[in-house]
């Protein structure tokens, strides 16, 4: 692995680690993907990417032995959390890479992600990575977001602003049919997409704006990027007000995500 892709894994790491505030507005979301999966008692399941728990909980109470795994220290602190709250103290919690899942080969019944895995800089190796723990016949669901969602159209700014280093593919990538066909090709079979919709209740465009500068990775470094540079940052949060202000009304964000499934052939 090149050096910037390990500072760019480094930088996903600790830039995730505010992520937990809007947990809340993802919790819906976790249940319609663990629905589209089909998770039910018996089955193994890994949740790649798993950030605060939202997913893997929700999969521990359709009744699912269940291990969920996250780059983040900080956020795998708030899963553990969560689950105990919720008296789930059985779910595994582990340490880990997409691009380098610490488990066997066809250990795991349904492999899931709720827009994690899409942060991983290789798609390809990500792909097969969670291809290779999942067992022949077993299922494949993960969320992501489209380019010309809210979150793709967010995304799309920060770039413009801060290019991914060389070597990182867009997280939205995941979020178009066609790349998504292509990654997977004769791998699986049944393949499956269908739309949900993310529903954020904010007092106008600017609230929402203004988590995002508190929670989500990228914005929150090119917020600090540009503190000292005025005209750079009202620019800038500028054009995610008028993103944000396309899919505004009745003091809610709604926010258009992708949900994949599939079959391991």
């Amino acid at each position: 692995m090149t050096d910037n892709l390990a500072a760019y894994k480094a930088q996903q790491r600790a830039g995730w680690k505010n992520f937990a505030p809007i947990e809340v507005h993802t919790t819906k979301p976790a249940a319609h993907l663990v629905h589209v999966a089909g998770v039910c008692p018996g089955q193994h399941a890994l949740d790649v990417g798993c950030g605060t728990g939202v997913v893997a909980i929700t999969a521990r109470r359709a009744g699912a032995t269940v291990t969920g795994l996250d780059l983040t220290p900080e956020l795998l602190a708030r899963a553990k959390e969560n689950a105990g709250t919720a008296q789930l103290e059985d779910i595994t919690w582990r340490e880990g890479d997409a691009e380098d899942l610490p488990f066997g080969d066809a250990s795991f019944d349904v492999v899931l992600s709720q827009w994690g895995h899409m942060f991983a800089p290789r798609p390809e190796i990500a792909t097969q990575e969670l291809l290779r723990v999942l067992r022949p016949g077993g299922t494949l669901a993960f969320t992501t977001w489209p380019p010309e969602s809210g979150i793709g159209t967010m995304f799309g700014i920060v770039a413009k602003h801060l290019p991914l280093p060389a070597g990182v593919t867009p997280p939205v990538a995941w979020g178009d049919v066609a790349t998504v066909r292509h990654l997977l090709g004769n791998a699986v079979r049944g393949l499956h997409f269908e739309r949900g919709t993310l529903e954020y209740v904010a007092l106008s465009p600017q609230h929402h704006r203004a988590e995002m500068e508190q929670t989500s990775a990228p914005v929150v470094k090119l917020v600090a990027d540009f503190a000292k540079d005025r005209a750079k940052l009202a620019q800038f949060r500028g054009e995610l007000d008028a993103a944000f202000a396309a899919c505004f009304r009745d003091n809610v964000v709604r926010l258009d995500y992708l949900v994949t499934q599939a079959t391991k052939v």
